[in-house]
């Protein structure tokens, strides 16, 4: 198979000759997240003086804490829409293993106790073929050996895209939009995943019906993350 599909890095698509996941030559020019960060959503802030950044500081949020690996701009943009519309599935292994190779143990520290993805409706689950936050929640699962709750959460309706809403828009969007499985037992912390975090909208409506399920703690973890400042 890899001789007729051999592994290319995510960002370049250059074929790597040598293992697979991320050449050397795009690792080095990553946009990695620095210090200082706001101190709930893990976006950049100016100074080690500002404890929030512009989302955090003017509202309050249902999750507890959260992480990615790295900025939303290009060449991270680029990959994650290769990864969701252009079928390369094997880009969410490589992103998981960078999860758990990053974030393993911030999230042993917090007590995860379950990997939850963020939940696609049925139909674009139908359209798409899968779900990028399960795939990346599957691998993360495996490389922690930390059990994956599939379906906590489900999609009760459909959304409109969040990235063409304002903050309002994006609120009363995902308002009663997701459920929490009656056979599913609430653990007391758990970790959302998924690929992009914005502005928070869906990672807080989440962690609110998990809260209201039992849950005491919700962190996250994604791909990638707009810019705080």
């Amino acid at each position: 198979m890899e001789l007729l599909y051999p592994p290319v890095c995510p960002f370049c698509g250059e074929v790597q000759k040598h293992g697979t996941g991320i050449c050397d030559a795009c690792r080095e020019n990553l946009p990695i997240i620095k210090e200082p960060r706001c101190m709930i959503c893990g976006k950049p802030v100016k100074t080690e003086e500002q404890e929030y950044c512009r989302d955090c500081g003017k509202r309050a949020y249902a999750f507890d804490q959260g992480r990615s690996l790295w900025l939303h701009v290009p060449p991270v943009t680029r990959a994650i829409y290769q990864l969701k519309f252009h079928n390369k599935r094997y880009y969410a292994d490589i992103f998981a293993e960078e999860m758990a190779h990053w974030y393993g143990d911030w999230i042993r520290a917090r007590g995860i106790e379950e990997i939850i993805p963020v939940p696609l409706h049925k139909s674009r689950l139908r359209a798409r073929g899968f779900n990028q936050a399960a795939l990346l929640a599957e691998r993360l699962s495996e490389e922690l050996q930390i059990p994956m709750g599939r379906h906590a959460v489900y999609r009760i309706r459909r959304t409109r895209p969040q990235k063409l809403l304002d903050d309002r828009e994006r609120e009363k969007n995902l308002k009663q939009a997701f459920g929490v499985s009656k056979q599913w037992k609430a653990p007391r912390n758990v970790l959302l995943v998924d690929d992009i975090y914005t502005t928070g909208s869906t990672i807080h409506r989440i962690s609110k019906v998990l809260k209201k399920a039992g849950v005491q703690k919700v962190y996250f973890l994604t791909i990638s993350i707009g810019q705080g400042l």
